[in-house]
């Protein structure tokens, strides 16, 4: 007969569920592994259609003399994301059409397809006498681009070690994505002005070869294939599990916190989501010439993305996820609303690249701790749906409201018959509309979870 176990000390305990830190040499080795270096790939795989069917093609439609207000409503082709809990229950529970290489690596290769085609449709759309279509292939690259997110996320969290490990693997998609959003945001304008947008199109198009090599090269989770075949053995509960199981199991791990938390998401990037679409035809109003705006975002805006990754990673390592989202949603409204300024100096480079790092550094910091913040909220087997849920929350407001940033300018450049300054009077209102609700809720997350870990602990 054993001898009882004696009680674990809540010290104990806790050390026990603390996940140990890497050294800083086991990061550098870490960093070389081909997993981190296919989720590399993967996130500028991720990253490429984002600007594309967003503030490029806005910019592209800008280019065109498309009224304002309808580049505006265009931008709701990215509703797509919004329903990316959709696609994450079909990737989670129907095996993908090409067989043989398992559920995460066959839905990324599908998706990857369809957005290549998708961007060769638009390239060969014209703005002026087929918006309508190129709008529709738009519709189709966003849909194919939500589901490929949807997937490469799954495969990121479940990929993972550990929270460690996670952390770096996040890191590494968010370096790659914001690499990918510099070169359709900057090289293409270069490409713009010298080829034209359809073949700059066409060109992105291609290259999401990059991501079709990598999927090849991934490995498929283990636990993917662990879990997908235990809800195999429920097939008559199946569908049922598929659309309600990832919101029970979400609502009953948090509580009545899981509000809080969908509340503080679907806010956190709004004031970014409503200086999205009108951002680009601000510059061709302004007077920035495509080159320079090219110029600045790559010799200032990609060093200062670098650096916000950087330091939000670093940042999020030190002291936690909810105190990297506070510094986030304070200098993210700080951000939007230093394009004011720019619109009362006009085109002076000086100012605009002194925009374009803040911008880039705050968006980018930003970025990373709400999204190493919720890889962290899943629970397996409702990976790709979980996760899908949190970033459609995140999509939901932003990409309704947005549609309208492009009629909202011109009604108050009606009111004042200056553009220019209604564009500034816009992103004054978009930063501290939004910027102060996502930062109260930050704060009422923080002090929830402060109050459930100090009752954790007297309980303990």
């Amino acid at each position: 007969m054993t001898e009882p176990t004696a009680p674990a000390t809540a010290a104990t305990a806790s050390a026990a569920a603390k996940p140990r830190r890497r050294t800083a040499r086991e990061v550098l080795t870490a960093l070389g592994q081909p997993k981190v270096a296919v989720m590399l790939a993967l996130g500028f795989a991720s990253g490429l259609p984002f600007l594309l069917i967003g503030n490029t093609l806005n910019y592209w439609l800008g280019d065109s003399h498309v009224d304002l207000a309808v580049i505006g409503f265009a931008s709701w082709i990215g509703l797509t994301y919004s329903f990316k809990f959709i696609w994450g229950a079909v990737v989670d529970n129907v095996p993908p059409p090409l067989p043989g290489m398992g559920r995460r690596r066959g839905w990324m290769l599908v998706a990857q397809i369809v957005v290549a085609a998708g961007l060769f449709g638009m390239a060969a759309c014209d703005p002026k006498s087929q918006l309508a279509v190129l709008v529709a292939f738009g519709v189709a690259t966003a849909f194919a681009a939500a589901t490929q997110d949807v997937v490469i996320d799954a495969w990121r969290i479940e990929s993972s070690a550990d929270t460690a490990e996670l952390d770096l693997m996040t890191s590494a998609y968010s370096l790659g994505y914001r690499v990918s959003n510099i070169l359709t945001g900057s090289v293409i304008l270069f490409m713009a002005t010298g080829l034209g947008w359809a073949a700059s199109y066409a060109c992105f198009a291609a290259a999401m070869i990059v991501g079709v090599v990598a999927t090849v090269l991934a490995k498929e989770p283990v636990k993917t294939a662990t879990a997908a075949s235990t809800r195999a053995r429920l097939d008559p509960m199946r569908l049922v599990d598929a659309v309600v199981g990832p919101f029970v199991a979400f609502f009953r791990t948090f509580g009545p916190v899981a509000l809080l938390i969908l509340l503080m998401v679907t806010t956190y990037h709004l004031c970014d989501y409503l200086r999205g679409p009108v951002i680009n035809p601000f510059y061709v109003q302004v007077g920035l010439a495509k080159p320079l705006v090219a110029t600045i975002r790559l010799s200032i805006g990609l060093p200062a993305s670098m650096l916000g990754i950087a330091a939000g990673g670093l940042f999020a390592a030190r002291f936690g996820h909810i105190p990297t989202l506070i510094v986030g949603a304070l200098i993210q409204p700080l951000a939007v609303a230093a394009f004011a300024v720019l619109a009362w100096t006009g085109p002076d480079p000086v100012v605009f690249g002194t925009i374009m790092a803040l911008d880039d550094f705050c968006m980018s910091f930003a970025g990373l701790a709400l999204v190493a913040y919720i890889s962290t909220l899943t629970s397996l087997g409702y990976t790709a749906t979980q996760y899908a849920l949190l970033t459609s929350a995140l999509a939901w407001t932003g990409k309704t409201l947005k549609g309208f940033s492009g009629a909202w300018v011109k009604g108050l450049a009606a009111q004042g018959g200056d553009l220019a300054h209604a564009y500034a009077t816009y992103f004054l209102i978009a930063a501290v509309s939004a910027g102060i609700p996502a930062l109260l809720l930050v704060l009422a997350l923080g002090y929830v979870n402060r109050r459930r870990q100090v009752s954790t602990a007297l309980a303990s």
